[in-house]
């Protein structure tokens, strides 16, 4: 990085507020990055990782309360080298929010590279903005987070109050056959249902940053469950996906792209699933396997 660059960054470091001590893992300047976005940051999947949940929403689905860890996880992505970094990410807007962040994000040189729905049928209606940058860590940053600004998004990001586990995590992760984590109701986890390379713009896009297939299922009691994600998968794998979700009574709520240039095309299928727990995960397994 210049001198030139690097002399304001180190002036905006210094003035940041410390925030949750799970990023001090992280070494500079990644950690560095946190503290900018002021939240938390880990390494996971080959790139670095930090979130800020919409906490601040009460979203609903029919007669659900949706959990910010089942649909409403903000995030930003950062791989490569910190001087020539890849950053992708998520953001979750409110009506009102969509129209000044996209006009930020054009200000700060942040390209947007999706605008559209993940859910379908939710209260209030939520947009969800695909963005990609690509330069010095630091600097993109603090780009970013004068777009944040712009959103109700809770920050700093304190660590949620540690809740116990009453989703069976055995059945969930035995049945899917995907590691994974849990909190409370909500249980997460994560594939690449992507063979081979995937470029975008000619560089090599991390996986599990680019074209992960999250799926996330929060238990609603003894005998209901409710799950949502999507499959990130190439052209013909998309029928075949469609065909096992529906056979299961699992919704397709979207399939659009989340990149722009990259070589193969990938599709990203969203789902809405609710019923029992072993009913959903026997839809998701079999969409899972029709993935592969």
């Amino acid at each position: 990085m210049h001198a030139r660059t690097l002399l304001p960054m180190l002036l905006v470091l210094n003035a940041l507020p410390r925030v949750a001590s799970a990023q001090s893992s992280l070494a500079a300047p990644w950690d560095s990055v946190g503290r900018i976005l002021k939240t938390s940051g880990a390494l996971t999947g080959g790139y670095y990782r930090y979130g800020w949940p919409r906490r601040d929403l009460t979203l609903r689905i029919g007669d659900v309360t949706v959990s910010p860890a089942l649909a409403l996880g903000a995030w930003a992505g950062f791989s490569g080298d910190p001087t020539d970094a890849t950053m992708m990410g998520d953001l979750v807007l409110t009506s009102g929010e969509l129209k000044p962040v996209l006009a930020e994000l054009a200000r700060q040189r942040i390209a947007v590279t999706a605008i559209h729905n993940h859910l379908a049928g939710e209260e209030p209606q939520i947009t969800y903005v695909h963005y990609h940058g690509q330069g010095a860590a630091l600097e993109l940053a603090v780009r970013l987070d004068r777009v944040l600004a712009l959103t109700g998004a809770p920050r700093p990001v304190t660590m949620a109050p540690p809740q116990p586990v009453t989703i069976d995590t055995a059945l969930v992760f035995g049945t899917l056959g995907l590691a994974g984590r849990a909190q409370g109701a909500v249980a997460q986890m994560s594939t690449v249902l992507v063979p081979g390379a995937v470029t975008m713009h000619g560089r090599t896009v991390t996986p599990a940053l680019g074209y992960g297939t999250p799926v996330n299922i929060q238990a609603l009691g003894p005998d209901r469950a409710v799950a949502a994600g999507d499959f990130a998968v190439l052209a013909a794998k998309l029928a075949p996906v469609l065909e096992a979700l529906t056979a299961h009574g699992i919704t397709a709520t979207a399939v659009h792209s989340h990149l722009v240039d990259e070589e193969p095309t990938i599709y990203y299928m969203h789902f809405w699933a609710d019923g029992p727990l072993p009913d959903v995960l026997r839809g998701l397994r079999a969409a899972l396997d029709a993935a592969r």
